[in-house]
């Protein structure tokens, strides 16, 4: 119970920064437009540093196994999640903007802060696996459904800048290659900065908006509730049929990290990704406020019912 004491006090702040972000848009000081930059920084920048900093640890052979761990649970949520989502999305006639919204969660803006105020740094290693996973999806399946982009370019995808730090990142942990401090602490203030920016987006992006539209839209809640409820529910019916708490001796922990990866709010990066691809970020915007405000109460919930399930 106090996990998720802890989990909702730290939604509860992220919530405040989207206000912020909305707040200096409706004051006049910026418009929703120039979030833009921020998105692209986000990213393009600042992704990138908290992954390859994440996999900046000693190696043995427990987190090895642990990652092995993780690599695993991640994948096997990402890939039956992705066809249950498009088994939906046809039977509901949803649009991408909203079937990208119920299948990416936030693993990578949320979690990281959250789990290094609850669990401790030495597990946010644990919470890039399936970061990292999910960002190669975000590279070419998101990407592609948002773009409109027709096939898969090897080309453009590995020479994207978040795969290519997933390859270093892994590469050099394996390889017992450790980076000087001065590179470290720099990655590791410039990601810092994850949650604050992606949450000043969205706020920005929503200022830009009638709010009265957003908390009105029975349509936007419905797609809420997908992702916060429908999606949780079926990742942890996988999880408990799956055995794989029994793998390691942490198991239960480090599913526990996967599943808070799930569980979360829509991905700040189906917004940014609007925005960048000319989308419709401004409903994808609206998605991700409504989500994260509803994450106070059912991402709490799923962790309690996590811990007596499995």
């Amino acid at each position: 119970m106090e996990l998720s004491i802890l989990l909702m006090e730290q939604i509860a702040k992220l919530f405040l920064m989207i206000f912020m972000g909305y707040a200096v848009v409706k004051l006049g000081l910026l418009t929703d437009e120039d979030s833009k930059v921020l998105s692209t920084l986000v990213l393009y920048l600042i992704v990138p540093s908290v992954i390859l900093n994440a996999f900046q640890v000693d190696y043995t052979q427990e987190k090895v196994n642990g990652l092995k761990l993780a690599g695993i649970a991640s994948l096997l949520l990402l890939i039956i999640l992705l066809l249950i989502v498009n088994l939906i999305g046809k039977l509901l006639n949803l649009n991408e903007v909203e079937i990208m919204s119920i299948y990416y969660s936030n693993s990578g803006n949320l979690i990281v802060p959250i789990v290094t105020f609850m669990l401790g740094e030495k597990w946010v290693f644990y919470t890039c696996v399936f970061m990292g996973l999910q960002t190669i999806f975000f590279w070419t399946h998101c990407k592609n459904v948002l773009s409109h982009e027709k096939g898969f370019n090897p080309k453009k995808i590995f020479s994207n800048i978040n795969i290519i730090t997933i390859i270093i990142a892994i590469t050099l942990f394996f390889a017992k290659i450790r980076l000087p401090e001065i590179i470290t602490g720099t990655l590791d203030s410039v990601g810092a900065m994850i949650g604050p920016a992606s949450m000043f987006v969205t706020g920005m992006l929503i200022g830009g908006m009638e709010l009265k539209k957003i908390l009105t839209d029975k349509r936007t809640y419905f797609i809420s509730f997908m992702r916060l409820i429908t999606i949780p529910l079926i990742a942890l019916l996988i999880l408990k049929i799956s055995g794989l708490k029994g793998w390691n001796k942490d198991g239960e922990q480090i599913l526990l990290i996967v599943f808070m990866a799930v569980i979360s709010p829509v991905a700040s990066t189906v917004t940014q990704m609007c925005q960048v691809y000319d989308n419709d970020s401004r409903y994808a915007s609206a998605i991700n406020v409504l989500t994260t405000i509803g994450a106070i109460v059912t991402m709490p919930l799923m962790v309690f019912m996590y811990q007596i399930i499995i």
